[in-house]
């Protein structure tokens, strides 16, 4: 039990990354970006096809980085500059890349077993691979964590804050809206990215149809822990994702654990989401049974 509960917490590191990604554009940017389905594939097959190659994993892992970058880039192109909605933009973008990830691996998909990965430095010192993920994994989410918050503590970042708050009165106070949507949608789908070519080594593998469903998975993430840890500052918001992915994880894998069919684990994750964004109506519902029931009505 206790080596599924780490292995668990260290892919629910992994993916708090692109949790990170899909809170910038769901709550920040106030966008569905569903470019992210196409953009974590897209890091998974730069990562294993550019490793494969001989070149260096961390090298790689950038390169994926910065693979996602460009998604971003196609997305905020069509969103901004032809007019095109937001979610079908990302759509476009989504159904383009797996073409395109298809181009990059030759194949539907490519495996790095037994290669160097980003791991690799971590396992030759006589950590165990599950710890080497965890670490590894854990010190990325910190270095994101901290890059992020003093990010959008500056003039860029307040200005993408204030254009996903208040569009009208962020134009009103000069700032270019369309630069800024842009910009969010490049560092989200950056950091997608980044979780796909992190996961694709930590599996020895990548595949085209790796990302199907990660929008889901990242919107579980986020809520459960908006709701569970709360948001009262950004800081705190940040953290909150990180453990929200954790806690999705641990869930996922206790649920599998007590015998659901792997078959059904998509139903779980949209039941779950379907939950937790029905958590304030709930609320209120319960708010006049509590004030009765604190009132002695009943």
């Amino acid at each position: 039990m206790l080596q599924i509960i780490l292995g668990a917490i260290s892919l629910g590191l992994i993916w708090a990354i692109l949790t990170i990604g899909v809170y910038i554009t769901f709550r920040i940017l106030d966008i569905a970006d569903m470019t992210v389905e196409g953009s974590i594939a897209m890091g998974a097959a730069i990562a294993a096809t550019a490793i494969v190659n001989g070149m260096n994993p961390f090298a790689a892992t950038v390169l994926a980085f910065l693979g996602g970058m460009a998604a971003g880039l196609i997305t905020g192109f069509l969103h901004t500059k032809l007019k095109i909605p937001a979610l079908l933009a990302g759509i476009l973008t989504m159904i383009a890349l797996y073409s395109i990830n298809l181009h990059i691996m030759g194949k539907a998909n490519v495996s790095i077993l037994r290669m160097h990965t980003i791991y690799t430095p971590m396992e030759n010192l006589g950590v165990s691979p599950t710890n080497s993920v965890m670490l590894f994994a854990f010190i990325s989410v910190i270095a994101i964590v901290g890059i992020l918050y003093w990010f959008f503590g500056t003039e860029v970042g307040c200005a993408i804050r204030a254009t996903g708050n208040n569009p009208q009165m962020a134009r009103a106070q000069g700032i270019n809206t369309n630069n800024m949507i842009t910009l969010g949608l490049i560092i989200s789908n950056g950091l997608v990215a980044l979780c796909g070519a992190l996961i694709a080594q930590s599996q020895s593998f990548a595949d085209v149809q790796m990302g199907i469903g990660s929008i889901v998975i990242g919107l579980a993430s986020v809520i459960i822990g908006e709701v569970i840890f709360g948001k009262r500052n950004f800081l705190n918001c940040l953290i909150s994702l990180v453990l929200g992915a954790i806690t999705y994880r641990i869930i996922i894998a206790l649920v599998l654990k007590m015998g659901m069919p792997a078959n059904d684990l998509k139903l779980f994750t949209a039941i779950t989401v379907a939950i937790a964004l029905s958590l304030p109506v709930f609320k209120t519902y319960l708010r006049p049974i509590k004030k009765s029931i604190k009132g002695g009505d009943l």
